[in-house]
């Protein structure tokens, strides 16, 4: 909104010539989020207590260690949603229609997740929205993001699904495209939703993730830089850098208060609403493979369910002593704050060998 208003008058006036750098549009984007959390998220963390009363509920067969967190409120996603949204349409050129579409993707999911842990509070259980019903929607969402990202894109482009390591090669899927692409979305979402175990386990590895991709928006959208690395050129997806800048922003300021001991739990309402976020930017900047590298705790975390529920149906026995895989080593003795830490680490170095793709072409 900044942005449209502004950028007519720096043909006038010198000053509002810094509305037409995308580098300090994001820029404003993260303090403006992070400015907002800061101002109304004890506000909101007031609020939750006052109606949820006994908070989120935990799991009776989850670690010992959790049941002292009973009392913690949950839904804190929705200040990451308020704090990204207005924020994002702040800085952002709001006649780009990849902002748009990756900005509804998060809230749609978003609502996915709020609808979740209002059942789970109400009903005073974990179980929330059937498992049916909530990936029915994220798929509809998904594919109506997937499909209005291709008809957006110019061809070749728009049904192509790029190769990282090879240059200036796409596969191209036509309108296979659009099931791909809602895989993704999908797949981001619940990968997101299962590393948020732990307190601060889920939010720095998607800032890092947010990160690493805000920065391959701004040189995807670049020909100059995508021409010197040897990237795929997606004009108009520089834009996305703005909204990723938000929601780092949005999450440091949400780390603020979920740092051990949290102050209250992002829910359903924030992990899917991040997840699908991260999805969809990846989708519009032909770098769905890599979002598995860079997000490759996520991905981690997503086989270790997959191989347990798999072992057990199978043979009988588990492979882990719990999944996800965060909640294994805290059975096997690790603190909170050691299994937090070191799956941290883990990310920052999955993400810079995802960004090494940008070159070793």
């Amino acid at each position: 909104m900044l942005y449209n208003l502004l950028f007519p008058l720096a043909d006038v006036f010198t000053p509002f010539n810094l509305f037409r750098y995308l580098t300090f549009r994001t820029g404003g984007a993260v303090l403006t989020a992070l400015v907002i959390s800061f101002v109304f998220f004890p506000r909101l963390i007031a609020w939750l207590k006052r109606k949820q009363g006994e908070g989120q509920p935990i799991r009776s067969d989850g670690p010992e260690s959790h049941l002292k967190k009973k009392g913690t409120p949950t839904m804190g996603g929705l200040m990451i949603l308020i704090a990204v949204s207005i924020s994002t349409l702040l800085w952002v050129d709001l006649t780009n229609a990849y902002t748009w579409i990756v900005l509804l993707v998060t809230i749609g999911y978003g609502l996915i997740g709020f609808g979740d842990d209002y059942l789970k509070l109400t009903k005073r259980n974990t179980k929330g929205l059937s498992g049916r019903f909530r990936l029915t929607w994220e798929i509809i969402i998904g594919v109506a993001a997937a499909a209005a990202i291709m008809y957006v894109s110019a061809p070749p482009l728009s049904g192509g699904l790029a190769v990282p390591f090879v240059k200036d090669f796409l596969i191209q899927l036509s309108w296979f495209f659009i099931p791909v692409g809602a895989f993704v979305m999908v797949g981001a979402s619940n990968a997101v939703n299962l590393t948020d175990g732990l307190d601060g386990l889920a939010i720095v590895p998607t800032m890092i993730a947010a990160g690493c991709f805000g920065l391959i928006a701004y040189l995807t959208g670049n020909a100059i830089f995508a021409n010197y690395l040897q990237i795929h050129h997606v004009p108009g997806a520089g834009e996305l850098a703005v909204f990723c800048g938000a929601l780092v922003g949005a999450g440091i300021g949400f780390l603020w208060y979920n740092a051990p001991p949290a102050m209250v739990f992002m829910g359903d309402t924030g992990s899917l609403a991040l997840g699908g976020a991260l999805g969809a930017v990846s989708v519009v900047t032909k770098h769905e493979i890599v979002l598995a590298i860079i997000g490759g705790l996520f991905v981690l975390e997503t086989v270790s369910v997959i191989v347990q529920v798999a072992s057990f149906k199978l043979t009988g026995k588990r492979v882990f002593r719990m999944a996800p895989l965060h909640h294994h080593f805290e059975k096997k003795g690790w603190a909170e704050s050691t299994v937090v830490i070191r799956f941290w680490i883990i990310a920052s170095i999955l993400a810079l060998v995802g960004l090494s793709t940008l070159k070793l072409r």
